[in-house]
């Protein structure tokens, strides 16, 4: 069966981040469940967070053909749901940590090359990346939410169910044809050895833009790992800190739906500016106040502080050729939705005991160096004529 290439991305988009909105926030509720005590999960937890960054880095960067990405995301949809299946066989906590590593190591390439898939297409067919990439945002509310309540109603069983639908689904939409397949091959020189990376790297314009854009999203750390916690401390209930959360993703999905008419003309260094104003003003607000009115306008600037940021990113990749599209997708993937959030993770727990809110102004504080770290226009940036995807 053949269909259109932007719908066969929204779906695969759309498949991952259902069983990611599963993952993400109900995984510990499952190993809880199966009976492992709170030092394990945290074990278990942080190697599947390592695994994820090394898959980000490692694997997707194998890819060196943009016409290998279609089968790349088959084969790692394909494993990833071999691993999930794992999880039935037994929860033995040894079992589990091999099945999580495998898990997490082919599952989370499935961004960076999917971003990647979007950048060829973007300068193959034009296709814009936001409305495609939203269908991901709207998968990750349906499923948690979905998730929650079957909890609520069955077992903690419904988080793995879940889960098995969510990457037997994405599998079966990849093995679906796009209507046109990307085209693109490698050089002898795109190969991913080290000196290809060092060229890349060494590049003033590509070490800034890492730099800056793992600094504006490991900014997130705090709000990822204790916002719940401490907006119940504040006496919100569960409930509230869910809508909360909610409502940052939907804000997410409006810019990632009207993205084309807002900043068709926008270069990713202004992005960027715009992305480190809103995020200053999130954390600021967070670290003053618990106030709802105020939490509500922090949510909403989530569109900013992520969104734009990502968009951003994505403008600066698809300027790029060839491999050098999926090399770099992979770096950023793996340095600035991996292991920056993970690094700063780490830091804000030991801040967290002592700050409190107060965690959220050095949030705000580490975005102000990237401020100044935005990389400038180059000329095969100025060559392409996306729309912000």
């Amino acid at each position: 069966m053949v269909i259109r290439s932007a719908y066969w991305l929204g779906l695969g988009y759309f498949t991952y981040f259902f069983a990611y909105g599963v993952w993400l926030p109900f995984w510990a509720v499952w190993l809880k469940g199966a009976g492992l005590e709170p030092e394990k999960i945290g074990l278990l937890l942080g190697c599947g967070m390592i695994a994820r960054f090394a898959g980000s880095l490692l694997i997707a960067s194998r890819v060196t053909r943009p016409s290998q990405l279609v089968i790349a995301l088959r084969l790692l949809a394909l494993l990833s749901l071999l691993f999930v299946l794992g999880f039935w066989l037994s929860t033995f906590w040894i079992w589990l940590l091999l099945v999580m590593i495998g898990f997490n190591l082919f599952f989370s390439p499935l961004v960076p090359l999917s971003d990647a898939l979007a950048a060829t297409w973007q300068n193959q067919i034009g296709m814009p990346y936001g409305p495609v990439r939203l269908w991901g945002s709207l998968a990750f509310v349906i499923s948690s939410a979905l998730t929650g309540v079957l909890v609520s109603a069955y077992s903690f069983q419904a988080i793995l169910w879940m889960l098995c639908l969510g990457v037997a689904a994405m599998l079966a939409g990849m093995l679906l044809r796009p209507a046109v397949m990307p085209e693109g091959s490698a050089k002898q020189s795109d190969k991913a050895g080290w000196s290809q990376w060092k060229q890349l790297l060494q590049e003033n314009a590509v070490w800034r833009f890492l730099l800056c854009v793992t600094l504006m999203q490991g900014a997130h750390a705090a709000y990822y790992g204790f916002s719940a916690i401490y907006w119940q401390e504040a006496g919100y209930s569960a409930s509230v800190v869910g809508y909360l959360w909610s409502l940052g993703v939907v804000a997410e999905i409006i810019v990632f739906a009207a993205s084309n008419r807002l900043f068709r003309r926008w270069s990713a260094r202004d992005l960027l500016l715009l992305s480190g104003v809103c995020a200053i003003l999130r954390w600021s607000l967070l670290g003053s106040t618990t106030a709802l009115p105020w939490l509500i306008v922090a949510q909403i600037l989530h569109c900013g502080s992520f969104t734009v940021c990502h968009l951003a990113a994505m403008r600066f990749i698809a300027a790029r050729k060839g491999a050098e599209v999926i090399r770099l997708q992979s770096i950023y993937s793996a340095l600035a939705m991996g292991g920056g959030i993970a690094l700063m993770t780490i830091v804000c727990g030991v801040l967290f005991q002592h700050l409190q809110g107060n965690v959220f102004w050095v949030m705000a504080l580490l975005v102000v160096p990237a401020l100044f770290l935005r990389p400038r226009p180059v000329a095969a940036q100025n060559r392409v004529t996306d729309s912000v995807e």
